[in-house]
C-alpha cells in the first residue's frame, strides 16, 4: 500500500506543473490578445519656414534723444517795462514775428536827443567852414594871421569829427529802441511763456522771456559701440546714410531722415561715438526730449540665404536649426549665421534655397521627432508667429 502510493507521486506532480503551465500560458494570451496595439507618438505641431534668397538690409542700432534743430531763449536786450506779449503759449511763429514789446519811449528819446545834438554840430560846422573861407580870402593881404587860419581849420576837423560821433550816437540810439521789439531769431514754436506784461525787464537776466524751438526739421542724438565707427564712416564716404527713428517698442516708424555727422571723439568711459541725425519731423511725430530707438541703415547685402530668426537654436557646438525632411521628420543642421535683423537670420552655411526648418515648438523637438506643419504657416523666411497650442 505505502510502496504504490509513493510511486503514484511523481506523476502527481508532473500533472500538477503541466496544469500550472496551461494556465499561465492561457493567460498570457488572453491578456496579450485583449491589450490594444502600441501607437506611434502624435506628430507635433509646428511652424515651418522655407530657406530662401532675398535682399536684407543691414542696419546699426542705438537709443537717441530728439533734441530741436535749433533752440532759442528770447531775453531782453535792453531795461524797461513790458507793454505788451504777443505770442500765446504753443504758437507757431516766422522769423522776425513779434513777441514781446518792452515800452519804447526812454528810447525814443534818446534818439531824439542824439539826432539834435548832430544837427547842432552840423549847424556849427557850417558855420566854421564859412569862416575859413573868409579867413582864406583875407590871408593874402594880411588882414588875417596864419594862426587865426590854422585854429579854424583845427575847429573844422573837430566839428567834422563831432559829427561822425553822433552819427554813431545816433546809430547806437535806434538800436536801443530796435531792442524794445522784441522778435523771434527764427522759424519755430514757443512754449511757456515766463514774463507777463508790466513787468519790468534787464538786460542782464538769463532767465528769459520764452522759449522758442524749431522742430522741422528735427535733430536726433543717439549714441553706438565704438566697433560701429569704421561701418558707419565707410557708409557715409558712400554718400547719404538713412537714419529712422523708432517708437520704444520698435512698432512704428515716426519719421526717416539721413545721418549728419559722427562726433569728432569717441567716449572713453562708455566706448560709445555720439552720431547725430537730421529728420523732415513734417507729421510732428518728434518731439523735443522725447526717447526713440534710432535704426541706420549701412548696407543691403543682395540675395542671400535667409531663415526667419526664431528658427535658430543654440546648443553646445554652436547655432543650428531643426531640418524638415519630406518625411516630416526633422534632423539637426549645424548653421554659420551672418547678419541678424528685422527678425531675419542670414545663413552663411549650412542650409540651401528651397530648404524647410522649423519656426516654433522648437522645445518639444529631437532629431527624429516627426511634426505637422500648422496650416497657414509653411512660409518663406521672415518672423515667424507663435506656435499654436499643443493638442
Amino acid at each position: 500500500m505505502n510502496h504504490d502510493s509513493s510511486a503514484r507521486q511523481p506523476h502527481w506532480r508532473a500533472a500538477g506543473a503541466v496544469t500550472v503551465l496551461l494556465i499561465l500560458g492561457a493567460w498570457y494570451w488572453l491578456a496579450h490578445k485583449s491589450a490594444p496595439a502600441a501607437k506611434a507618438p502624435p506628430a507635433i505641431p509646428v511652424d515651418v519656414a522655407t530657406v530662401e534668397r532675398k535682399d536684407v538690409p543691414v542696419y546699426l542700432e542705438g537709443l537717441g534723444t530728439v533734441q530741436a534743430f535749433y533752440t532759442v531763449t528770447v531775453t531782453a536786450r535792453v531795461d524797461g517795462q513790458i507793454d505788451k506779449v504777443a505770442f500765446t503759449e504753443g504758437q507757431e511763429v516766422k522769423k522776425g514775428s513779434l513777441l514781446v514789446q518792452i515800452d519804447p519811449r526812454p528810447y525814443q528819446a534818446a534818439l531824439g536827443v542824439a539826432i539834435a545834438t548832430r544837427d547842432k554840430d552840423r549847424a556849427q560846422l557850417e558855420n566854421a567852414k564859412r569862416d575859413m573861407e573868409r579867413y582864406t580870402l583875407l590871408a593874402p593881404e594880411d588882414l588875417a594871421s596864419k594862426q587865426t587860419v590854422d585854429t579854424q581849420r583845427a575847429l573844422i576837423a573837430q566839428l567834422t569829427a563831432q559829427i561822425k560821433g553822433d552819427d554813431a550816437a545816433i546809430d547806437n540810439a535806434r538800436t536801443q529802441l530796435d531792442y524794445t521789439s522784441i522778435t523771434s531769431p527764427i522759424d519755430g514754436r514757443t512754449g511757456i511763456r515766463l514774463v507777463d506784461p508790466g513787468n519790468i525787464v534787464h538786460a542782464a537776466a538769463t532767465t528769459g522771456m520764452v522759449v522758442v524751438t524749431q522742430l522741422e526739421p528735427i535733430s536726433i542724438i543717439f549714441s553706438l559701440p565704438e566697433e560701429a565707427f569704421g561701418q558707419l564712416s565707410a557708409a557715409l564716404a558712400q554718400g547719404a546714410v538713412e537714419a529712422s527713428a523708432l517708437s520704444r517698442d520698435d512698432q512704428q516708424e515716426l519719421d526717416r531722415g539721413t545721418v549728419a555727422l559722427i562726433d569728432n571723439q569717441i567716449d572713453q568711459t562708455t566706448g560709445t561715438i555720439r552720431v547725430k541725425a537730421t529728420l523732415p519731423n513734417k507729421q510732428r511725430h518728434l518731439w523735443p526730449g522725447e526717447f526713440v530707438n534710432v535704426r541706420v541703415l549701412t548696407q543691403t547685402q543682395r540675395q542671400v540665404l535667409t531663415i526667419p530668426a526664431s528658427a535658430l537654436e543654440r546648443g553646445p557646438d554652436g547655432l543650428f536649426t531643426y531640418l524638415v525632411a519630406p518625411d516630416s521628420t526633422i534632423s539637426v543642421a549645424a548653421l554659420t549665421v551672418g547678419e541678424q535683423n528685422g527678425g531675419v537670420a542670414v545663413i552663411e552655411k549650412g542650409l540651401k534655397a528651397g530648404d524647410k526648418v522649423v519656426a516654433s515648438n522648437q522645445y518639444r523637438l529631437q532629431p527624429g521627432s516627426r511634426i505637422r506643419a500648422n496650416p497657414a504657416k509653411v512660409a518663406a523666411s521672415g518672423p515667424a508667429s507663435q506656435a499654436e497650442p499643443a493638442p
